[in-house]
């Protein structure tokens, strides 16, 4: 397409009195190029709503009167003719249609209008190099027509993409809501955001660790997630009918973020699995769990519960553990290992000494020094059940228990 400079320059080259002769034309000609466009263009033959066709009629006679302004005034403003091509690619965009017919049909247009032009050129006896002037022309503001076509085509198409992305977005939203609205609303908005309700999905939370080497805005595309990565708490779900799609690789997909995914769970389920992500994410940034950049949720579900309130675990450890307290600090992490290995195996001194790598005879002593702080609570199922729980959760959370016990 001619630049500004070079299309003002064409158009000063041309005899202004052509205009007077041209635009008698117009109405004749833009009837005979509608028709043709209807004739040779399979999507604009069918019958087509009236609105349109006045609009392409109207996008039509737009661009011969443009063009003969342009030969009476080369610097006529282009503010109306502009307006209605832009119109023109974005209704092409609204109709589902590519725009390769509407590009054809300007191609046809140019044709006719050369065709016309040269024929009157012919009868006025227009010299040569006038004629050829006209050709270019033409041409050159058919170029510039079809690109406001397509800029008013991308305008429509980022449109429509922004508009489905929030719509996408909000039904993320109402699936992971804990609890989830009515089902018809639910049904209403995946309706709207062009996307089937499954049976069963995936979530998984996402935090940022690292700046990608290459962005996108819709991760996991590939198997119709929908994404949130603008939210404080970014994350993703995807359809599961048949399970997490082993070919999914998470690192590459999501590069620079750090991922916990939840198992398949029934899409009622979405905001618990997301939930408890969420809470594996927590872990891993406060240091408690290792961090493998993409970790799974349920290879650990009873370490996540356990971990679930941290305060209530301390509370719990200040009854259970109390006879712990008068202990020097060594003393109590060792009768503390001592218990929970006896708590986990019930088992003889020399199973747990070789659990603690130290000889049986000092497990033995050990052994008697808790039987002496604790008495008939370990023989009390409940309180044996809620020790383990203590010891478990401080081995994960400070690695001994003197955090727990601290008043």
């Amino acid at each position: 397409m001619a630049n500004n400079t070079e299309s003002t320059r064409l158009w000063a080259a041309l005899p202004d009195n052509l205009a007077t002769l041209l635009r008698p034309e117009i109405p004749s000609l833009a009837t005979q190029i509608l028709t043709e466009i209807q004739r040779r263009i399979p999507e604009y033959a069918r019958p087509m709503d009236q609105h349109y066709v006045h609009a392409i009629r109207r996008g039509i006679e737009e661009a011969l009167t443009r063009f003969v302004d342009r030969i009476a005034d080369p610097g006529t403003p282009p503010r109306r003719c502009a307006e209605v091509h832009r119109a023109l690619g974005k209704a092409e965009m609204r109709e589902g249609r590519s725009l390769d017919s509407l590009q054809a049909a300007y191609r046809i247009g140019a044709r006719l209008a050369w065709r016309r032009v040269a024929g009157i050129g012919e009868r006025i006896r227009l010299a040569p190099r006038t004629t050829l002037l006209l050709g270019e022309a033409i041409f050159a503001h058919i170029d510039e027509l079809t690109a406001l076509a397509v800029e008013g085509y991308a305008a429509a198409q980022a449109r429509a993409a922004g508009t489905l992305a929030r719509r996408r977005r909000r039904l993320l939203e109402l699936l992971v809501s804990e609890p989830q609205p009515a089902q018809r609303v639910i049904e209403e908005s995946a309706v709207t955001a062009q996307w089937h309700l499954p049976r069963q999905v995936t979530v998984a939370a996402l935090e940022r660790y690292d700046e990608p080497h290459t962005r996108t805005n819709n991760p996991l595309s590939r198997w119709n997630a929908l994404v949130d990565l603008e939210c404080v708490e970014p994350h993703v779900l995807l359809p599961s009918d048949r399970g997490e799609p082993d070919e999914i690789d998470w690192e590459t997909e999501l590069a620079g973020w750090r991922v916990v995914v939840g198992s398949p769970v029934p899409l009622d389920q979405a905001g618990k699995s997301l939930r408890w992500c969420r809470r594996m994410m927590g872990l891993i940034r406060s240091g408690v769990w290792p961090d493998q950049h993409v970790n799974r949720c349920h290879e650990d579900l009873s370490s996540i519960l356990l971990l679930q309130d941290e305060h209530l675990i301390k509370e719990l450890a200040r009854q259970r553990l109390s006879p712990l307290n008068g202990l020097r600090p060594k003393q109590r992490a060792r009768l503390a290992a001592t218990l929970l290995s006896w708590l986990q195996t019930r088992g003889g001194a020399p199973e747990i000494a070789q659990r603690l790598r130290v000889h049986p005879q000092t497990v033995r002593y050990r052994l008697r020094q808790l039987d002496e702080l604790f008495g008939e609570a370990l023989h009390d199922p409940e309180s044996r059940f809620d020790m383990e729980i203590v010891l478990r959760a401080s081995n994960m959370l400070s690695g001994d228990t003197e955090d727990w016990l601290a008043d």
